[in-house]
């Protein structure tokens, strides 16, 4: 069942939570997507204990909430001691509206607009991580016309290729983020920064990509990363207080794929860190995380009904389910692999291999290939699994379909986090 928070119960029904997700499709009908937030708390709470024990006082983990951003997960992770990473003015207002401390966030992106600026400025966000000369230039002009200096973290690009999806991979040279170490830009941007007027250098952020399942990429970020704070202290005299790793964990969506040991990850980054800042002579700065899909990513599940089951002889069964790319566009953007079940036959054996195709009128609307999982009729609840992270945040109204609710379960009991979209929702904003 890949994760602990999947089962199945005596009717033979798929588990999430606790919760029989065949009834909870009954109740709030598909698509839908099932969140188990007993499972995020303690992907919180293992980022957090790791932290406080093997890296400097101060580090904490930041939730990368372009992962999964909704009023409510705001919440939660701020109930469990966490920040957020945002990239948007909406993630910002969404964060606001749940009544997190602004003050707990860094604020991403490449491309900042005046308006950007203007409201992280305004809201208070706690760290804007600087991306380019040009945004810095902007920061630091609007925070002099405010009268305030503003906290900043320079994005550094190590030139790092940890092997992942290209998409994904963000630690090499040419990259559209940040800075590159290899080119004199990083040099140049730090140069610039401790001389411009409205803002106070902090530190340093890289990030080297996603679905990393070993330390190693991160170690070698630290000693690259480390190796380049000595340089500029040397030279420029001043030292980071903190060190941004980013995120990039990686999480297990099938068979064959290992979970990673995030403390053991964690504890191997921070004997390198030490390792490291003492070989360059440099004092240990504290460490910033920026976990999102290791957080959220098994906690979701996607429930859908089967519509059809097309069988071409010599080449391959399909199945078409009551949703697909609108509301699990991975798939069509990465070919991501899933696994999938038919949840009110959970307890069957996994006799047939199919393409799960969604509604839409589009070739590419599928959400797996060669899936193998029991025999499906129209009607069967099918399951995706581990949907928690890039599902709903990154879903859409294409061919006109609202996106579905998030229900959410916490020892077995469901509550309604985000109600289903209507016909309505759609125009809501059209003359």
């Amino acid at each position: 069942m890949l994760h602990d928070n999947y089962g199945i119960n005596e009717k033979g029904h798929l588990t999430v939570g606790g919760a029989d997700a065949v009834s909870l499709a009954e109740k709030y009908g598909t698509p839908l997507y099932i969140l188990d937030t007993d499972e995020i708390r303690a992907k919180c709470r293992e980022y957090k204990n790791a932290m406080r024990e093997y890296l400097p006082e101060g580090s904490m983990p930041f939730f990368a909430s372009k992962a999964l951003s909704f009023v409510g997960i705001y919440r939660l992770i701020n109930e469990e001691g966490l920040g957020s990473d945002i990239v948007s003015s909406g993630e910002m207002y969404t964060a606001m509206k749940a009544g997190f401390p602004m003050e707990k966030t860094c604020f991403h992106g490449n491309n900042k607009t005046d308006e950007d600026i203007e409201n992280g400025l305004s809201a208070g966000v706690g760290y804007f991580v600087v991306d380019n000369t040009e945004e810095l230039q902007a920061l630091g002009e609007a925070a002099c016309r405010r009268g305030v200096v503003q906290d900043i973290l320079l994005r550094i690009t190590p030139g790092i290729d940890p092997h992942t999806f290209a998409a994904v991979n963000t630690g090499r040279v040419d990259s559209k983020f940040g800075s590159p170490i290899a080119t004199g830009a990083a040099e140049s941007i730090v140069a610039r920064a401790l001389s411009t007027e409205g803002v106070r250098l902090c530190g340093y952020h890289c990030h080297i990509g996603s679905q990393i399942f070993e330390a190693d990429p991160f170690l070698r970020a630290v000693g690259i990363m480390v190796d380049f704070a000595a340089d500029i202290r040397n030279k420029y005299g001043f030292s980071p207080a903190i060190l941004n790793l980013g995120g990039g964990f990686g999480v297990r969506y099938y068979d064959g794929q290992d979970e990673p040991d995030i403390t053991g990850m964690i504890k191997l980054t921070g004997e390198r860190l030490g390792e490291k800042c003492a070989e360059r002579d440099i004092p240990a700065p504290v460490v910033f995380m920026e976990p999102g899909r290791s957080i959220v990513g098994a906690a979701g599940v996607t429930v859908y009904t089967v519509g059809s089951v097309k069988e071409i002889p010599g080449f391959r069964s399909y199945v078409s389910i009551d949703g697909g790319m609108p509301d699990d566009p991975r798939y069509a953007l990465y070919a991501s692999r899933y696994t999938a079940l038919i949840a009110n036959k959970a307890d069957e054996p996994c006799t047939e291999e199919y393409t799960v195709a969604g509604r839409c009128c589009e070739s590419g609307d599928l959400i797996g290939e060669g899936m193998r999982m029991q025999k499906a009729e129209r009607g069967d609840k099918l399951a995706v699994l581990v949907t928690g992270a890039y599902n709903y945040s990154m879903a859409s109204n294409y061919n006109r379909i609202p996106r579905p609710p998030i229900v959410t379960v916490s020892d077995g009991k469901d509550a309604l986090a985000v109600k289903r979209e209507s016909y309505e929702d759609l125009i809501r904003n059209e003359f």
